[in-house]
């Protein structure tokens, strides 16, 4: 975490634009082409895909964190995702050119820059292990020692498709911890 806290004090000054988004409101559509780096100064985002019209979220962003379609990031074409506000926000932008740029004019950050993409995959490692070997009740153990903030910012009912469980499932869960504490 540290070295993203330093990537993003290096990109302090390097910020091109802003966008605020309403609540709803979507910062990428699936089919869309988005290359640019946001950073997230208010509010939340989530992150998710359409399959028969049912909803999977992938991740979410939150104040003080990166946001990207990473597919599209990558490879320049259109995503696969949508990202829309939870609650409305405020981003910082930078294009890719520029932030690439940047990111290889220091050996330093590049190497940050690098490290920072090989946390994201061994994140999203370790969230489809969960998805694909642990209980409902195991995934929400291992989310909320993870990311114990992720229950303050985000509603209920996104926390329940994220950990691929009903809503009704995730209050059961929530409520049994209460009663044992």
């Amino acid at each position: 975490m540290s070295g993203l806290i330093d990537l993003l004090k290096a990109l302090e000054n390097k910020w091109t634009g802003s966008r605020t988004l309403k609540r709803n409101e979507f910062l990428v559509t699936a089919g869309q082409i988005h290359t640019d780096v946001d950073w997230i100064d208010e509010g939340s985002l989530r992150i998710y895909i359409l399959d028969d019209e049912e909803e999977y979220i992938i991740r979410f962003g939150y104040k003080n964190s990166m946001i990207m379609s990473l597919d599209s990031f990558l490879n320049g074409k259109p995503s696969r995702f949508y990202i829309q506000a939870i609650k409305k926000c405020r981003l910082k932008v930078i294009s890719k050119e520029d932030f690439m740029h940047f990111m290889n004019s220091i050996d330093a950050l590049r190497r940050i820059w690098e490290k920072t993409l090989e946390d994201f995959v061994l994140q999203q490692m370790e969230r489809e292990i969960d998805l694909i070997t642990f209980s409902p009740q195991k995934r929400f153990e291992r989310v909320f020692k993870r990311s114990p903030h992720l229950f303050q910012e985000i509603p209920q009912k996104h926390i329940a498709s994220y950990l691929r469980m009903t809503p009704e499932t995730l209050s059961r869960i929530l409520k049994n911890l209460d009663s044992n504490q």
